[in-house]
Order: structure tokens, then sequence, then C-alpha cells
């Protein structure tokens, strides 16, 4: 238990003792209070468009205090539209850390992998954060590393399709060769999908449309808690050898089935 007690999530130099990650899009003030509440979450993402606004419904004021903000560039369409917005971000005091998005793509909203390449190279070298979000490619999470990323973060399915771990091969790839923190973003729909994101050694889970759909908010945020806990418990155990055929008794008093 004493290695779980030390077990942080660490990005640009700063540890998080939870691994679940409150997404943007459909917010509301009874999301985020069970996201922070009974998923624990301490990183809140939130979109710079719904944050500089004159009308009355500001995100900022939903945010609890100690919660670490995680503006994204969503909207954005390439490098220089993320730069802006970013920078924007830090202007408005929401600090350093900044999510890359950049979808040309309207119907899929699939993010353009060579345009966020291009932003976190410039991003980086200015101080922020970057965690960019990107289509799971190991040549360009390779690319990301070296233009100064904090972390990569590959869908695991299309935004809100809740349809799970769609692109998982090629998420293990980039758990397994490259030395950051993977967050799995995107597509995750229930607990079980959480859990085994964690098991394959992902870092931390972003969610919101699983949260924002569930039946019951709070419970649905606390299993989401539970199951990242489990995940990344099993992880750090090692998890048991697969027998690709045949089976094999785990106890040897079964031997008697021989006689």
């Amino acid at each position: 238990m004493e290695k779980m007690m030390d077990d942080c999530l660490e990005l640009g130099g700063q540890r998080f003792h939870s691994r679940f990650i409150l997404g943007s899009g459909k917010y509301s003030l009874q999301l985020i209070e069970a996201a922070v509440q009974d998923a624990g979450a301490e990183i809140v993402t939130l979109a710079v468009r719904r944050a500089n606004t004159q009308d009355k419904e500001n995100i900022l004021d939903y945010i609890p205090k100690g919660v670490t903000l995680l503006p994204n560039t969503s909207g954005a369409r390439n490098a220089e539209e993320a730069v802006r917005i970013a920078r924007l971000a830090r202007a408005m005091g929401c600090g350093d850390f900044v999510k890359i998005e950049i979808m040309r793509d309207s119907k899929y909203l699939l993010p353009d992998n060579g345009e966020t390449v291009k932003a976190t190279e410039m991003l980086a070298k200015e101080g922020f954060i970057v965690l960019p979000y990107m289509y799971p490619d190991l040549n360009v999470a390779r690319e990301l590393v070296s233009a100064g990323a904090a972390a990569v973060m590959p869908l695991a399915a299309p935004i809100g399709s809740n349809k799970g771990l769609a692109t998982k091969e090629f998420i293990q790839i980039l758990i397994d060769e490259i030395d950051l923190p993977v967050i799995v973003d995107a597509g995750i729909g229930a607990p079980s999908q959480a859990c085994e994101a964690m098991e394959m050694g992902a870092a931390a889970i972003m969610a919101n449309t699983a949260l924002a759909t569930a039946g019951n908010l709070p419970l649905m945020a606390a299993a989401f808690k539970e199951a990242i806990v489990a995940g990344r418990k099993a992880y750090l155990a090692g998890l048991g050898r697969v027998l690709t055929r045949g089976a094999e008794a785990s106890d040897p008093l079964t031997g008697f089935l021989h006689d």
C-alpha cells in the first residue's frame, strides 16, 4: 500500500493524487461538483471560448478553488489559432497548462496531428505545459515528445461517442514506446473501459460524456474513481499471464483427476 500512497500523476512539475480528469463539453454545476467530490478530479478542462464571455454564465465561476485548470484550444483549425487561444487563456489567469485541440474535421472531430505538433513546439518554447490531444500514432507521439509535450492524449474513440477503447492496440504501443504520461482521452463510456485503460498502463483518464449522460451522475462519478484506482493497482501489481491455449490447474490437489 505504501507504493500506492506515493503513486502520483506528475505533469509539468506538479503532482496529482487523482488520475481522473474532467473533460469539457457538456458542463453543468452538478457535473463539476460530482467530478470533484465523487470522482476526485483535481484537473478540469475548459474551453476558453466558454470562459471568455460576457454572458451571465461563466464556466470559471463553477470550478472550485484548488482545482487545476486545463484550458483547451477547442475551435482552433490550425497551429496559429491554437497558439492564440493558449495565450489568451494565460492572459485570463488560467495558468500555464494547455490542452491542444486542433480539428478541421467537423464530422468526426479527429485531431490534426501535424498542426498539433507545430502548436506544441511553439507553446512549449513559451513555457506552457502542453498536453496535446492526438490520434494515436507512434511517429507523431515521438514528434510530440521532441516538441516538448508534457504528456500525450490519444483518443480512445470519437469525442462524445462512449464507444470505449476502439484504438486500444495503438494506445498500448504509445504506452510501451514513449517516455511520457499517456492520458486516454475521448470515447471512454464506462468505468470498466477506464479500468482496462489503466490496466494497460495509461497514466490517467479524461472523460465527460460518460458522466454527463449517466442516469445518476454522482454514482457514476464515484464508479469511475473506483475503476481507475482498481486499474492502476492492477497495473502496478503486474497482471497475471494469459494462456494462449488449454488450461492449467490453479490447485495441485486437482491432480487426483488424472488417477
